[in-house]
């Protein structure tokens, strides 16, 4: 398979290492220096592009694609809520294809699944409170995380005592706090924790690399190639 990676920071260059380890072609590398390449035959040769950029260039990469017709596995956070809409609208009447994932860790999107198996259970524990946590390194730009954000859904969706969710100081009794810390090179953490006055239940994911994100991601391209429409982690994992 051919494909083109949007993106050359670390993350770009752990899925490069994936992507050939498992016998595909980087055809093209595209980065904030060499735009121009989006209109160059060798992007335009690659059967699905991955992208791992800022929330600032998220929407301009993926408008780039679908203007070359090539899919999107996309990766970049912090861009959804004005973004999206416009995104599943190309799919839906443009015949665009993306596939969209918070986290592309096969162990992260085991953890969401426990998340909301958990939170079904403690719907019927009213004694429980629920916050998060998550750390990441200081060049993640936006906070929450993606995956923080899909986690607090998790939740929101399944215990009727929350109906939002606010970073830390902001929350009151019906909100879900998010505590974000930024330091050193933290691939990524996050923890769920219930709380009463007789015991704290938690489940916690620490990253030790950026690994099982970058190969995720490739294994999302394979499984992109050749379909239509808007793709996610529930349509390739089944669970």
């Amino acid at each position: 398979m051919n494909i083109a990676l949007i993106g050359y920071g670390k993350m770009g260059h752990e899925i490069e290492k994936a992507a050939i380890k498992r016998g595909h072609n980087i055809v093209s590398i595209i980065d904030i220096n060499n735009q121009d390449d989006f209109d160059s035959p060798a992007f335009r040769s690659a059967d699905v592009a991955i992208e791992f950029s800022t929330p600032g260039s998220a929407i301009y990469n993926y408008r780039k694609c679908f203007a070359a017709q090539i899919p999107v596995v996309a990766g970049t956070t912090g861009w959804l809520d004005e973004y999206m809409d416009e995104v599943k609208k190309a799919c839906a009447e443009g015949g665009q294809t993306f596939f969209y994932a918070s986290n592309y860790s096969p162990g992260v999107n085991i953890f969401l699944a426990m998340n909301r198996y958990l939170a079904r259970i403690m719907n019927n524990y009213p004694d429980y409170d629920v916050k998060m946590e998550e750390t990441h390194h200081i060049h993640k730009l936006d906070a929450p995380s993606g995956t923080a954000i899909t986690l607090a859904e998790g939740i929101i969706g399944n215990i009727d005592r929350k109906d939002r969710w606010n970073l830390e100081g902001e929350e009151n009794k019906t909100s879900l706090a998010i505590h974000c810390t930024r330091e050193g090179e933290i691939p990524g953490i996050h923890e769920i924790i219930y709380e009463s006055e007789a015991d704290i239940i938690s489940i916690r994911h620490e990253a030790k690399s950026r690994k099982g994100f970058a190969l995720g991601a490739v294994v999302a391209a394979e499984f992109t190639k050749g379909k239509k429409g808007f793709l996610g982690m529930n349509d390739m994992l089944k669970f």
